[in-house]
């Protein structure tokens, strides 16, 4: 058998919302092999480390996990939601370099026959590793909050078409945006949570009750389907993007969404990329629900990486000027441009501390997605996924897997 491949690598470690200022990460083949500070690593104690040169990193610099999106369309020209396999294998390579080592393919409502051609592509592209699963944003939305979701496609409810989907998928449909006012939707959750699918609240137009009820439903349903800790809370698709906004008189589902976070009972998505939410905003919710129950996520579409210009975000074609990207039809916002890199920078630009960012984007989503034993942190047994940054967050290498892209 060939000599897997080693790595030493020295400097600020930030993971599991610790920091390690003088931290060492040995790499052996595709996992982490140790992780710690410098002076508990005995390079004897391992075989094949002993007189390894090591890659010291400047001082400013910081090692991070590989950052986990659940939820993102596209990048660099590639869309996930149009199924085509050049494209989504476009994107796939981009993101992957630009850091976000672990994601699923975000779909967008659309006809049966394009979620179920779509969902036959990211199985395979599962089946290679290239992908950690599915995420379905739809169709089963609301009309008054369908934001850049087509309209022509949105529909009830269908437990048919859910269980066809599902079948589809063959295990690997991760997540699924609903909305819970729909007629049906109790059953809905029923189905996706009997299959190990998590649901996610989101383009609703429902009321404060509801929106509560239908998470403690999810909740309950994953857990009587065998799932427990992170892995057991329904989440919310981009909070307070896609739902009316909080009113003192009239909370509708971002109230119910932000105690059930602060409880611990859901877990909240976050598109911190300076468009979807201001930076108070995505520090008040810091405040209120803590790291541990948010996700930070990019909802990137096809330009992400790009400059301005003409897109697709699925079927609909879309501008973006200045960075913001937006449906041509409607105008309305059609998913981010950022990465994840550019969501966490922006993160702690609000005022978040860092290590409270990174885990925001790298445990949490993996705790959700029950890949804690795989992939979220930097620790001993974990995949070799680590993001080099500078002191200003910039992007300086990636390793996925054991290798550097």
């Amino acid at each position: 058998m060939p000599t897997p491949a080693r790595h030493l690598i020295s400097g600020t470690i930030v993971s599991d919302r610790t920091v390690i200022e003088n931290g060492l990460v040995a790499v052996e083949g595709d996992r982490i092999a140790f992780a710690g500070p410098v002076g508990d690593f005995d390079e004897n104690a391992f075989e094949g480390f002993a007189g390894l040169p090591r890659a010291e990193l400047p001082a400013e610099r910081y090692i991070l996990p590989g950052f986990i999106d659940v939820h993102c369309h596209g990048g660099n020209g590639g869309d996930f939601p149009g199924g085509d396999e050049e494209s989504a294998r476009r994107a796939i390579d981009f993101l992957h370099r630009s850091g976000t080592t672990t994601l699923l393919a975000s779909m967008v409502t659309a006809s049966r026959e394009d979620l179920l051609r779509g969902i036959g592509l990211y199985v395979r592209l599962t089946e290679e590793g290239l992908l950690a699963g599915i995420h379905l944003e739809g169709p089963f939305l609301s009309h008054a909050r369908c934001g850049a979701q087509n309209p022509a496609y949105l529909v009830e409810p269908d437990l048919g078409l859910m269980t066809e989907l599902i079948e589809a998928a063959e295990g690997k449909l991760a997540t699924m945006t609903y909305a819970p006012e729909l007629p049906g939707a109790a059953a809905l959750v029923d189905l996706m949570t009997s299959h190990g699918v998590t649901p996610s609240l989101g383009h609703s137009d429902c009321d404060d009750a509801t929106a509560a009820a239908s998470l403690a439903a999810a909740r309950e349903g994953l857990e009587s389907a065998g799932f427990d800790g992170v892995s057991s809370l329904p989440t919310v698709t981009h909070l307070f993007n896609g739902m009316p906004p909080l009113h003192h008189r009239s909370p509708g589902p971002v109230a119910a969404c932000l105690r059930a976070a602060q409880a611990g009972k859901a877990v909240v998505e976050l598109i911190a990329d300076g468009t979807h939410l201001d930076a108070a905003t995505v520090a008040t919710v810091f405040q209120l629900v803590g790291a541990p129950n948010i996700l930070l996520v990019t909802d990137s579409m096809a330009a992400a990486g790009l400059s301005d210009g003409h897109y697709m975000l699925g079927p609909s074609p879309v501008t973006v000027s200045g960075g913001v990207a937006t449906l041509d039809a409607t105008g309305s916002i059609a998913g981010g441009t950022a990465t994840m890199l550019d969501v966490v920078r922006r993160t702690v630009a609000a005022g978040v501390g860092l290590a409270d960012a990174v885990y925001s984007a790298t445990a949490v989503p993996a705790a959700v997605l029950g890949l804690s034993d795989e992939v979220g942190g930097i620790r001993r047994g974990l995949r070799a996924d680590l993001v080099i940054v500078d002191g200003g967050l910039e992007p300086a290498a990636v390793l996925r897997q054991g290798s550097w892209l």
